[in-house]
């Protein structure tokens, strides 16, 4: 069966201006601000972060006790216990137990982890006497209708016939984000921050919607690809993310932002062949057909991670616009970056967890049953 973009969302447990100027080469050799990440910021920060345990959190607190500020976690105390042993850990459940933030104040709130209005719309009040500034993480998913290109932070989003519907599902996931935002401006009127990440990728990515291929690719060999080299994508690196999280905490940057790499500037072939250089495998390409792709049942996303096909419900997707973010300050490392970035953290995880089958992406069994057919079909 297909698996379009916002089913695949459930099934990988939701993964989902001054310094513009240097921004025209995203993605390319010298964007990259990661040299900048050691000064010290002119303002320290007393910042708390919602979540900052998994994945986005963890590179936001990296990034941020960098550059001098003070931070304070709240968390369930179930993830990764202990990665921070010298930051300050709140215990509590978003759910009914807020109790740890009362009586604080920080300067910045950052969210990460909001995903039903209701509880968002619980620590914003809760914080909103408490703090200056609530930043919420939000995603692209947002937005209603794919089927256009050079969708902006104006375009509409996505919405549910029952609004206090808190069952998280690849067609609630995104209206219930668009509620959060709405929730977060609402009770923090003139004060909030709406920021809209497109796929991230890179370091403590649980998801493998892109780690598949640099990790596929460095075992060499013929690897199964999609359609064509030309296919553009977005992505938006973890680090760079932070670093633009971290940017509006510091200058109190309001308002709703769109969160990927530029449109139109990175295309699945220079993914595949940035892997393969940064590995140094043998690997080589077969770009198998669309029409191959759907007699197989072979779906976007899922089985071949970071692809979208240019046509269909989610022809818009690789061509969001981020034009408004570019001026405010964010910026991109080169794919190839990300790519050695992901395999050394790939290295350090348990043998166990690479043992098991990548949650996206083929499994090496039936990638081989896919080329051999594919060749028996096409000489």
């Amino acid at each position: 069966m297909s698996m379009n973009r916002r089913s695949f969302v459930k099934r990988t447990g939701l993964g989902l201006a001054g310094l513009g100027a240097m921004s025209a080469g995203a993605l390319k050799p010298g964007s990259a601000l990661g040299e900048l990440t050691h000064l010290r910021s002119d303002r320290r920060l007393k910042i708390l972060i919602l979540g900052g345990t998994a994945f986005l959190g963890p590179a936001i607190v990296r990034h941020a006790r960098n550059l001098g500020h003070e931070l304070t976690l709240f968390t369930r105390g179930r993830t990764n216990v202990g990665l921070f042993p010298d930051i300050e850990m709140l215990v509590g459940d978003r759910d009914g137990d807020l109790e740890a933030l009362k009586g604080r104040k920080w300067d910045v709130c950052i969210d990460t982890s909001g995903y039903v209005p209701r509880l968002v719309t619980d620590s914003a009040r809760l914080l909103a006497d408490s703090i200056g500034q609530y930043i919420f993480i939000s995603t692209i998913s947002v937005f209603a209708d794919f089927t256009q290109k050079g969708l902006n932070e104006s375009s509409a989003v996505g919405t549910l016939e029952d609004e206090t519907e808190e069952k998280i599902t690849g067609l609630t996931y995104g209206p219930l984000k668009a509620l959060c935002e709405q929730a977060a401006e609402r009770e923090m009127p003139g004060r909030s921050t709406t920021i809209r990440p497109g796929l991230i990728v890179g370091p403590m990515d649980r998801s493998d919607r892109f780690t598949y291929w640099p990790v596929r690719i460095a075992k060499g060999g013929e690897v199964l690809t999609p359609d064509s080299p030309d296919i553009f994508t977005q992505v938006i690196d973890v680090n760079d993310l932070a670093m633009f999280i971290v940017r509006c905490a510091e200058r109190n940057i309001l308002g709703t932002y769109n969160a990927t790499s530029p449109a139109e500037e990175l295309v699945m072939g220079e993914i595949f062949e940035a892997c393969r250089k940064v590995s140094g495998s043998d690997a080589t390409f077969t770009y198998m057909s669309k029409e191959f792709m759907e007699e197989h049942e072979i779906a976007a996303w899922s089985d071949m991670p970071v692809y979208v096909p240019l046509e269909g419900e989610d022809a818009g997707h690789p061509y969001i616009d981020v034009t408004k973010a570019l001026r405010q300050g964010l910026t991109f490392r080169p794919i190839s970056e990300t790519i050695r970035d992901t395999l050394d953290w790939w290295a350090t995880v348990s043998s166990e967890r690479k043992e098991k089958p990548m949650r996206s992406g083929l499994t090496g069994e039936r990638e081989q049953e896919l080329l051999e057919d594919w060749h028996k079909k096409n000489g």
